[in-house]
Order: C-alpha cells, then sequence, then structure tokens
C-alpha cells in the first residue's frame, strides 16, 4: 500500500483494537518477535520452531533441534541468533544465517526460561525448575547466579544487572560484573511466575500466583552507583476483584505506557491497562479459546498470543484508513455517488501565455529525492531492518508439526 494513502494520525495509535490474523502452523505454545518486529519465532509442541515473516505471515524457515515442547524463546539484538529452551531440558542457540546450532547445553531438570544478554549475545542467563538458576558466560562456562531456587530470570535493559524471582515473593538484583547479589526486596508472599521490563528499563513489571499485577518503579541505575540507595516502588496494581482471575502472561509495549495480560481459564480476551494511572483502558477480544503466550511487537504496533486449545497464533493489528486526499489538498472523499457536475470552463484550454511560466518551471526544477530512505518511523523508532533471514525455498510448510 503507498504510504502517502495512509492517515498519519490514524497510524500513530499507540496499541492495535481489531485481529485481524489467524496462523495456523503447528501447534504453537511460544511466541517472540525479533527486536526489529520484522519476524515472528513460534516455538511448537512437536519440538520444531518456525520463523515467520511479519509482512506476509508466511513461513520462511523451520528449526529442528529439540524433542519437546518449546518453553521459551530469545532473539538477539541483531536479529541473527535465537535462543531457544525445550522441555527436553535442552538450551541452543541457533545461527540463523547458517541455518545451524552453533551451542547447546543439557541441564540436569527442566528448564523455565532462558534469555540473552541484551547487549551481548555470547552471555545467557537460564532458570531451571527446582534447581539453582545459571549464568553462562562467552567461553560457556556455568556459573550459579546465587545460592536459593528462582523461577524467572530477567536481564535489565542496560545488560548489566541481572533480576531473579524467587517462590517467595521476592525480587533480587545481581550484578553481572563479579555475579554479587546487591540488592533485594520482597513484595508479595506468593510465586513470582513472570518478569518483564519496560524498554526504557524503568518499570517492571511482576505476575505473581496472587492473582495480582504489580507494577514498581525503578530507579535510574546509572546515576545511582550505591545499590543502598535505590528504592523499588509499587506505582499500581492490577487485578480482576469480581472473578480473582489468574494471569498467564504480560508484556509492555514500547514505551511502556500500556501494559497488556492474558488471562487464565474462561476469560477469552487480553487485558490492557494504561500504566500511568493504573486504570484499564481496553480489552481485547477475538478468539474463543483461552491465551496462554502473548507478545507485543513493539516496532509494528502488533500483538499476538497463543490459544491453549487450538495452538493457532492470533494476531492484533492496526487498520489503518486510506486517505487519499493525501495525493491531492483538493480532492473531495464522498461517502456515496453523487451525480457530477461539469463547470463551464473546466476542460477548456488556456493560452499558454496565461499560464504562470515561472511558477511551472520553479516546479520543474525541484529536486525530489526518492532513494534516500528514513532513518525513523511515525513514532520515532529507528528503522534499522537489523538482520534479514535466508529464505528456505525449498521448505515446505505443509510439513509444519
Amino acid at each position: 500500500m503507498n504510504i502517502s494513502l495512509l492517515d498519519p494520525f490514524a497510524a500513530l495509535k499507540e496499541f492495535p483494537e481489531t485481529l485481524t490474523h489467524t496462523l495456523s502452523l503447528g501447534y504453537s505454545v511460544c511466541v517472540k518477535y525479533s527486536n526489529q518486529g520484522n519476524y515472528l519465532a513460534s516455538g511448537l509442541s512437536s519440538g520444531a520452531i518456525v520463523i515467520i515473516d511479519n509482512d506476509t505471515k508466511s513461513v520462511i524457515r523451520q528449526l529442528n533441534g529439540h524433542t519437546r515442547p518449546i518453553q521459551s524463546l530469545c532473539w538477539s539484538k541483531c536479529g541473527r541468533f535465537l535462543l531457544s529452551s525445550s522441555r527436553d531440558w535442552k538450551t541452543l542457540v541457533w545461527d540463523l544465517d547458517k541455518n545451524e546450532i552453533i551451542k547447546t547445553f543439557k541441564f540436569d531438570g527442566p528448564i523455565w526460561h532462558s534469555e540473552f544478554n541484551p547487549l551481548d549475545h555470547n552471555e545467557i542467563v537460564v532458570s531451571l525448575y527446582d534447581e539453582l538458576p545459571v549464568f553462562i558466560d562467552s567461553n560457556n562456562n556455568l556459573h550459579q547466579l546465587q545460592n536459593e531456587k528462582v523461577l524467572v530470570v530477567k536481564y535489565h535493559a542496560n545488560g548489566k544487572l541481572i533480576f531473579t524471582g524467587t517462590n517467595k515473593g521476592v525480587i533480587s538484583i545481581i550484578k553481572r560484573e563479579g555475579l554479587e547479589k546487591v540488592f533485594e526486596q520482597k513484595f508479595t508472599n506468593s510465586s513470582i511466575k513472570n518478569i518483564v521490563i519496560s524498554k526504557d528499563g524503568l518499570k517492571l513489571a511482576i505476575n505473581s500466583s496472587d492473582r495480582i499485577l504489580r507494577q514498581i518503579k525503578l530507579p535510574k541505575f546509572q546515576d545511582i552507583v550505591d545499590p543502598g540507595l535505590w528504592e523499588l516502588e509499587i506505582e499500581h496494581k492490577y487485578q480482576d476483584i469480581v472473578n480473582r482471575i489468574q494471569w498467564n502472561s504480560i508484556a509492555f509495549n514500547d514505551n511502556s505506557e500500556y501494559l497488556i495480560a492474558s488471562a487464565y481459564g474462561s476469560a477469552h480476551v487480553i487485558y490492557m491497562w494504561e500504566t500511568s494511572m493504573g486504570s484499564l483502558v481496553k480489552i481485547l477480544e477475538g478468539p474463543k479459546e483461552e491465551l496462554v503466550d502473548i507478545e507485543w511487537n513493539t516496532t509494528k504496533c502488533i500483538i499476538c498470543a497463543t490459544g491453549v486449545d487450538s495452538g493457532i497464533v492470533y494476531i492484533w493489528s492496526l487498520v489503518v484508513p486510506q486517505k487519499w486526499s493525501s495525493l491531492a489538498p483538493d480532492f473531495v472523499e464522498i461517502e456515496e455517488n453523487i451525480d457530477y457536475e461539469e463547470k463551464e470552463d473546466e476542460f477548456d484550454i488556456v493560452p499558454a501565455d496565461e499560464l504562470n511560466l515561472k511558477q511551472l518551471n520553479e516546479e520543474a526544477d525541484e529536486f525530489i529525492d526518492v532513494m534516500t530512505k528514513e532513518d525513523k518511523d511515525a513514532r520515532g523508532n529507528p528503522l534499522d531492518s537489523g538482520f534479514i533471514v535466508p529464505i528456505d525455498y525449498n521448505f515446505d510448510p505443509s510439513y509444519i508439526t
């Protein structure tokens, strides 16, 4: 679609409202968008991983290395490497350029979650079920993060701090350098199931088993060197007081103005809150099944979720109407057909000497640059396409299982 036909104000909406696509590509249990938003990785119950092009919504690559359902996925910042963990107790690092596994880590128990350091894909943190969390350095050496069991681990956006959440409701902060625990605070008496951190690193949201989502304000760590002066303050609590809904997954949008969550049980919707006031602003409806894993494509303003019964990937995106008046200021948009009345002199030939030849010459000499690409989109995000995943032209989508 010609970008000139799009309504610029409609394109600047901060969140999608319409269910636009459903992808039935095997039984999906886990989804993750690349940092540039061009690709979606979908982990299947069979252990396979499919890479989906965001524009065409078609599969361009399938990765086969796991034998059990995928537990978590994480893209490197550049978009070339993908980290996958599965219920087969293995964590794999994929090089999507060469389409091969470059690192394999086998553990002695189930894996909850794993992710790259956002600034260095050679460093990985892994949380294990009933085991101590593990930090893997660039030399593939394994180090225990702390001496207590945790359920989730999460890197801060600066790549220098690691957040952990325990089954006793405690959030700990560990320095990447030296792997020393420098901060600890209890926020609840229940298990912490999910941790998400905003892109700017100033907001933290935790999902606990007490059916309450907590939004926490983080300090500017680069300005406060002494961890003893750090203060983590709860800004808002989100819950369904009437139905007492348990939450499956949570995510921030690009500028952390909104927080979304998928609900456990009979609720077939995604709840969305505005983070400054803590108010519910939208409930995204669409599928007729429970939604489990959710993901927010912050670059393209797209939300996707997996269905627990069918394994279908549901996608909500912006529907931007065409605005033809953008091409010509005198263009009039009409809602229905009308009889046009021709003006008397509309098609009369005007002598050349009556035309403003000077203005025509100036317009003809005006340089129009059609080759230089814009470096930012309408929201101010850099238009960095990142790594382009090579397409496997021999791949047959009918073999996806």
